[in-house]
């Protein structure tokens, strides 16, 4: 057998991840947790003042209280802890390191690697993927969205003082995005190309921009699509023709769609229309053993269905099948295997 560097490899090193690579370390399991970026990346790219939907209770991981006086943390208290299981469990953690490929062989995955200039060639007993997917933001695919004020990630309203900032989208992201804007003294408006904000806004935002776009003071333009970024503002199209909205800065905020190229050279066989990958539900294996596919990879499209509260328990999952399946191979009643 090859030299393994883990017993398992965890490709991102988000909430997810670090939940896997817990459970491993708690079962006696050697993880490693490989990620493009920094620990919990995705969550440090988060607006600088989020709020959590979730109360913290279902935000635990890894048996560590997420102990904090407010029912919901924040961004900032999200990372801290996140970064507190890692350093607890002192996960063995490969960052800013992206993978390029997974391939198995005779029984064992090999993990290859950028870090910076150079490859690096990992083995492992199996792989977790657990990238999620807010690294890759849907696009309108219209001219000029390349333009440096068109913005697909929102951070800070401060930058925008008394400037236009057109939003588009319809949901959670465009709301809230659209309130703290115009609460910091931006002159917003949202263009959706639906005919009202969508349904699945959280219940104590929805009324709030709802009523600021009844009274105006943030502008709306619904049943409206965006047709360029151009020189002088954004250009739509909506039911009374072309319009062109002054804009120093616009944020497409339409969703994220997760990336399936890895899973797919991997061999793992995902859904063309939903983008939903092959794989158990009670074990997380997709159609390769030894394979797991965990976090929000698991709804493909619809990005709406996993978040943290409900993919924390995949890496209990992923390390009971892990365990019995070592154990079987090598005959060995506890399921720990020397590397």
């Amino acid at each position: 057998m090859k030299q393994l560097t883990a017993d398992l490899i965890v490709v991102g090193a988000g909430p997810t991840g670090i939940a896997i690579g817990a459970a491993a370390i708690q079962a006696g399991i050697k993880p490693l947790l490989v990620d493009r970026g920094a620990l919990t990346a995705n969550l440090i790219d988060f607006p600088t003042y989020m709020t959590f939907f979730t109360t913290r209770d279902l935000l635990e991981i890894g048996d560590i209280p997420f102990a904090i006086p407010e029912d919901k943390p924040d961004r900032r208290q999200a990372a801290a802890y996140y970064r507190a299981v890692a350093q607890h469990y002192e996960l063995a953690l490969a960052l800013h390191e992206e993978v390029l490929s997974i391939e198995k062989r005779e029984g064992s995955f090999l993990v290859v690697t950028r870090r910076g200039k150079s490859e690096v060639s990992r083995w492992s007993r199996a792989v977790a993927l657990a990238t999620g997917y807010f690294h890759n933001p849907r696009t309108l695919g219209v001219p000029g969205e390349d333009r440096p004020w068109v913005h697909s990630k929102y951070r800070d309203a401060y930058p925008h003082f008394s400037e236009n900032v057109v939003i588009v989208g319809g949901g959670n992201s465009a709301a809230e995005t659209a309130l703290d804007l115009h609460r910091n003294g931006a002159r917003v408006t949202i263009v959706h190309r639906g005919p009202e904000l969508k349904q699945s806004i959280k219940y104590w935002v929805k009324p709030d921009v709802e009523n600021r776009i009844e009274e105006s003071a943030i502008g709306a333009r619904f049943t409206s699509r965006v047709k360029e970024f151009g020189p002088d503002g954004v250009v739509i199209n909506g039911p009374g023709g072309e319009e062109v909205l002054a804009a120093a800065a616009a944020y497409v905020l339409i969703g994220y769609e997760p990336d399936v190229k890895l899973q797919a050279a991997a061999g793992i066989e995902v859904d063309p229309l939903t983008l939903v990958p092959q794989f158990n539900p009670e074990t997380c294996e997709s159609n390769i053993p030894g394979l797991y596919i965990a976090g929000t990879l698991q709804a493909g499209r619809r990005t709406d269905r996993i978040f943290i509260e409900n993919s924390r328990v995949h890496g209990r999952r992923i390390v009971r099948h892990l365990l019995s399946a070592m154990s079987a191979v090598n005959n060995d009643p506890r399921g720990l295997v020397a590397t």
